[in-house]
């Protein structure tokens, strides 16, 4: 293992524990999403209802700072291990509903809201949890490592979860998906006992003023008199100084705004309307809808994987725009499609552009800023997700009056136009040979 250089993470053993506790959790997050959007279209029969069940599972998005903020004061792998523990509960609870018959709409609208105010830090806590762990050298290879966890769950956790649903019910599954949660939390635990450092969830020094003796004759030296006392550090000044610190840095102002613009434009058509395009556009049952999925992941598991391979030959930042560029690309070819085979390999191109630029997003972040903003960053990297739910409901109002296609082709094309003004703005950080979003 240590003599294969993508393999070469798995030496760091902290990072052997993270990688199968983000497997089932991830594979486990990926059953509950697909199964609870067939549910709620087959209920309520509406794509309206189905784009707002979407929007809730990123409502918590406003949360990541605060929870990035606390991984960085608290240890990482302690905030991550009690969010896993909250999905649990939660699948808990609905698997004990399902069990006996009283499972609603309404009530999986419910808990769909309240998972959402925790679910989109997951991404980026692991993310976080990686940087901690592993030695520069390490870095690339080890982001599209962990990438091959969520990738695999939209590949094997879609097939597994509706297959299941077809076959058992939603009370079985629901069972299943439960003890993945378990596991993956008990795993996340186990990161913290066996790491250390940050990954162990000791809490980084933070930048202060010197406070030995010496400093102090110093400080009095130079000021009679006066009494120099570094500020207290606190969450919300942790949290302002990590905001700060991305507005004042081009490079991972820009990064933000990408992530921002493909949750808006690109996402949506890939993500939680796919239960209506597998049912309304191309009459499948939930199987289908597992197989429309698992073509698209089978494209971000090849990019992972890649990335893992290639990456540090990679500049990030023109990597990441010229792949989100073709990413809209297949995107255009999905919706224009109307036989499922070429639909199915539209996704499957759109799945490898978006795990191309997503990853090199996600090492431009973390490779090119200090060390102790971190978990901060891929907080708000997290916030970045919001536009997501809007791009979801844009969707839903649309397609009643329009139809999907031009409801498609109009998120598309507003993607495009924006990500050219976006190279355009940030071009001497992201795209010139030597620019600071391209350093290795």
């Amino acid at each position: 293992m240590s003599g294969t250089a993508a393999l070469a993470p798995f030496r760091i053993r902290s990072f052997r524990f993270q990688w199968p506790a983000d497997l089932l959790t991830a594979w486990a997050l990926d059953m509950e999403t697909l199964i609870l959007g067939w549910y709620i279209l087959i209920e309520t029969g509406s794509v309206v209802w189905l784009s707002v069940f979407g929007a809730l599972q990123f409502i918590g998005t406003l949360l990541s700072p605060v929870l990035g903020m606390l991984g960085d004061r608290l240890g990482l792998s302690r905030i991550l291990t009690l969010m896993r523990l909250s999905y649990a509960l939660f699948a808990g609870l609905i698997c004990a509903l399902a069990f006996t018959g009283q499972l609603t709409p309404t009530i999986v609208m419910g808990v769909a809201f309240v998972v959402g105010l925790i679910r989109p830090t997951d991404i980026g806590m692991r993310s976080a949890l990686v940087g901690a762990s592993m030695p520069p050298a390490l870095l690339t290879s080890a982001m599209g490592i962990s990438r091959t966890t969520m990738d695999s769950a939209k590949v094997g956790g879609a097939l597994l979860g509706t297959g299941f649903m077809a076959a058992f019910g939603m009370g079985p599954v629901y069972l299943l998906i439960t003890c993945m949660y378990v596991g993956g939390a008990l795993l996340t635990l186990s990161t913290r006992i066996s790491g250390s450092g940050v990954a162990a969830g000791a809490r980084p020094p933070p930048a202060q003023a010197p406070r030995d003796a010496a400093a102090q004759d110093s400080a009095h030296a130079a000021s009679p008199g006066a009494s120099i006392k570094p500020a207290p550090s606190t969450p919300w000044r942790d949290l302002k100084e990590g905001i700060v610190y991305i507005w004042r840095t081009p490079r991972l102002r820009a990064a933000m705004m990408l992530a921002a613009l493909v949750n808006l434009t690109a996402f949506p058509l890939t993500g939680g309307l796919m239960p209506y395009v597998a049912k309304e556009v191309f009459h499948l049952d939930q199987q289908g809808l597992g197989w429309l999925v698992a073509s698209f992941s089978v494209g971000a598991f090849i990019g992972s994987v890649a990335i893992s391979l290639l990456g540090t030959r990679l500049p990030p930042g023109r990597t990441m725009l010229i792949t989100s560029l073709l990413w809209y690309l297949c995107l255009l070819g999905f919706v224009l499609s109307t036989q499922l085979p070429l639909a199915l390999f539209m996704l499957m191109l759109a799945g490898l552009c978006q795990s191309l630029s997503m990853l090199s997003l996600s090492v431009l972040l973390l490779r090119t800023s200090e060390e102790r903003f971190r978990g901060r960053i891929m907080g708000v990297r997290m916030l970045a997700i919001y536009p997501l739910p809007l791009g979801l409901l844009i969707l839903g109002v649309l397609i009643p009056p329009l139809g999907y296609i031009p409801s498609g082709l109009v998120l598309v094309v507003t993607g495009v136009l924006l990500l050219a003004a976006l190279a355009y703005t940030w071009r001497e950080d992201l795209i010139a040979r030597h620019a600071p979003g391209n350093g290795v």
